[in-house]
């Protein structure tokens, strides 16, 4: 509804303030007389009436003002028929306009349409909530300025596009699959948005290798959505996992698009993504996983994408091809210390590191120092875990 609203008002902040107070009438003339036949019609009519009002008052801006008269046109809101996710599509396109910084782009459509709060994208992006907040006020100001149309583009215009828009379905996805606060480990609603959103963009560019490539890493990570915790709710490492349980047609799903991908003959760093999660599923066992060619692919990942997170996810890859103690060397490189000194998972993983060389105090001081970065409670409880099983350790 707030994507339809954002298209028609042709103004974020307008669209939001609208619906709220679309919201409030619902919960007072619904208690009354019955929730409508289509709720979703019956929100955006009388939401588009709230803007017109809201344009009428003397207190509107002068910039609003000059265009209520428009919205007075009728404006046909359909039968309900028409599947609202279309329009966020439209609107993730809309927002992923190259006359944006990518990461503005990436940034708006996370917070607007992707079901993530200031934090949780400030927390994707690894910065302060502030100076995220910024971000997307300037990113809507600049839509708004520019007269930015809120249309899927033309053919034409989708590869300016694609990169941001795969952008934003990737950190959906990551932030259902490993969720920022709560007590859940996974939040299935972000992830199973973010899979059938990523399903609309391959029936869109079915030949383009990128958008088969996540979709296959998505199947791939998903298919471990019943096996990533105990009876009890505490995660459980890819080593614990009972591989009984993953999912085995959506492994077989992301093995069949990853093979459409890899037929394009192109590459990317969807596609090397989605071959290191290949690589683990394809194990039967842990110890039977392939750890040195996870870091060939992770050497290839960094000519694209050479980030901190990657290189974090490398140096796991190595301690694991090699032993802890080269891992840890990577992880303790002062320069990737002081750019992920505030991701907890940074944190995390170097505990781990420490913990498998036997340094027991220095992984129980990173292990707390991991718990108080994540408001995750299930992540909490794991942490707890493994500073019950060190303390016994070193008794």
């Amino acid at each position: 509804m707030l994507a339809r609203l954002i298209g028609v008002l042709g103004d974020f902040d307008l669209a939001e303030d609208a619906l709220q107070d679309a919201l409030v009438s619902a919960a007072s003339a619904w208690s009354l007389r019955g929730v409508p036949d289509n709720p979703a019609g019956w929100l955006v009519t009388t939401a588009r009436r709230k803007a017109i009002d809201r344009l009428r008052s003397a207190a509107a801006s002068d910039r609003r003002q000059r265009d209520w008269r428009e919205l007075s046109i009728a404006w046909d809101t359909g039968d309900g028929s028409e599947p609202i996710a279309d329009d966020r599509l439209r609107l993730i396109f809309t927002c992923c306009h190259p006359a944006l910084t990518l990461e503005a782009q990436v940034a708006l459509t996370l917070r607007s349409l992707g079901g993530l709060s200031t934090e949780e994208v400030a927390k994707a992006f690894l910065v302060s909530e502030t100076a995220l907040a910024q971000r997307i006020v300037r990113a809507k100001r600049k839509i708004r300025e520019a007269g930015i149309a809120y249309r899927i583009p033309p053919p034409g215009e989708l590869p300016d596009r694609l990169a941001a828009v795969l952008a934003v379905l990737y950190l959906i996805f990551n932030a259902g699959y490993l969720s920022a606060s709560g007590a859940e480990l996974v939040r299935v609603d972000l992830c199973d948005e973010a899979l059938r959103l990523v399903g609309v963009v391959v029936a869109l560019l079915p030949h383009e290798p990128e958008p088969l490539s996540l979709a296959a890493m998505m199947h791939f990570q998903d298919s471990r959505r019943e096996a990533r915790v105990d009876a009890d709710g505490i995660p459980m490492t890819l080593e614990e996992q009972d591989r009984s349980r993953w999912d085995a047609a959506k492994v077989a799903a992301g093995l069949a698009l990853l093979a459409r991908a890899q037929e394009t003959g192109r590459a990317g760093p969807y596609l090397l993504k989605a071959s290191i999660s290949a690589v683990h599923v394809g194990a039967p066992r842990p110890d039977l996983t392939d750890w040195a060619t996870i870091v060939d692919l992770y050497d290839r990942l960094l000519e694209w994408e050479p980030t901190a997170v990657v290189r974090l996810n490398r140096a796991v890859a190595v301690a694991m091809a090699d032993s802890p103690a080269a891992g840890l060397e990577l992880v303790d490189d002062p320069g990737l210390a002081a750019e992920l000194a505030g991701y907890h998972l940074y944190q995390a993983t170097r505990a781990d590191l420490l913990r498998r060389s036997g340094r027991i105090d220095e992984a129980a001081v990173a292990y707390r120092l991991a718990r108080g970065k994540t408001g995750n409670i299930a992540e909490q409880r794991f942490i707890d875990r493994r500073l019950e099983a060190l303390a016994t350790a070193a008794s």
